[in-house]
């Protein structure tokens, strides 16, 4: 792997959820009215649209658990990288982002989760700086594992520093190739998992979910929960306004819908959470 360099660049991060768009949507509209000079009537109405939404991520943060040292010590770390540089394995440039980080809430859910279905081998598609193997890794008794596929060897081993300083990072398997090609070795050597999260590439989702299904990866009654399932509002805004992403992440919720075999709701947490479960 090879990294050019680019100027280095501090930056806040930018809202990557439904929630945090619309709130950024509304912050303008906000001081648009003010500079027009708007009834107070309906400056008031548009400040508490404001305020309701702009309140509700950091109260969540507020009253939901605290993150571990070491979960902290992750994200930090991770806020702190420069992403702004470009990474590449020889073929394919791929640009990392701080935002591709799971983060405190959906963190903490994922570890609840893993704790209410006493799951204890998880499979992990796409680890960026791996928050949330950490996470559910703290929930997993002492003879739990986690296999993480990542496709990235700079983050696979900024993961592995991060989790070499947790008690529970020796319980973290990561495999360093195309998570395809990771999952069909998996499926050849017998491997299966109680509970799998897929928060990788989007238009590949559609290919690790038959995976897990089709190559008895997924043992019956397993979870598998899937992130960026809202990507942005892109799966269920007009099909014009989608990306390539928005429209595999559209086309993956129809194809899950539409399969008999799961039974699945998908939570408005963050970018979008499906919680999906085999029969």
């Amino acid at each position: 792997m090879t990294i050019t360099n680019e100027k280095p660049t501090q930056k806040t991060a930018r809202p990557v959820t439904p929630l945090g768009i619309l709130v950024e949507k509304l912050e303008g509209i906000v001081e648009q009215a003010k500079q027009e000079g708007v009834s107070e009537n309906l400056q008031s109405a548009i400040d508490a649209a404001f305020q309701l939404g702009s309140g509700l991520d950091p109260y969540l943060d507020q009253v939901t658990t605290s993150e571990s040292e070491a979960l902290a010590n992750l994200d930090r770390k991770t806020r702190e990288e420069d992403w702004s540089k470009c990474f590449s394995d020889g073929e394919t440039v791929r640009k990392l982002e701080q935002e591709m980080l799971s983060g405190h809430i959906e963190g903490q859910t994922l570890k609840m989760f893993v704790h209410m279905t006493k799951a204890k081998r998880i499979l992990e598609i796409g680890m960026f700086t791996g928050y949330s193997a950490l996470a559910m890794a703290e929930a997993l008794p002492e003879d739990g594992k986690i296999i993480a596929c990542e496709v990235d060897p700079y983050t696979a081993q900024f993961g592995r520093d991060c989790f070499d300083v947790s008690p529970h990072g020796n319980k973290i398997t990561i495999l360093v190739d195309p998570a395809l090609e990771s999952m069909k070795k998996l499926a050849s050597e017998g491997e299966t998992f109680q509970l799998a999260f897929i928060d990788a590439d989007k238009t590949g989702y559609k290919d690790y979910y038959r995976l897990l299904m089709d190559e008895g990866l997924l043992e019956s009654g397993g979870y598998i929960f899937v992130d960026n399932t809202l990507l942005q509002g892109q799966a269920y805004l007009p099909p014009q306004q989608r990306n390539e992403n928005g429209e595999a992440i559209a086309q993956f919720n129809q194809m899950i819908a539409d399969d008999p075999r799961v039974e699945q709701v998908l939570l408005p947490l963050r970018d979008g959470l499906t919680m999906i479960r085999k029969l």
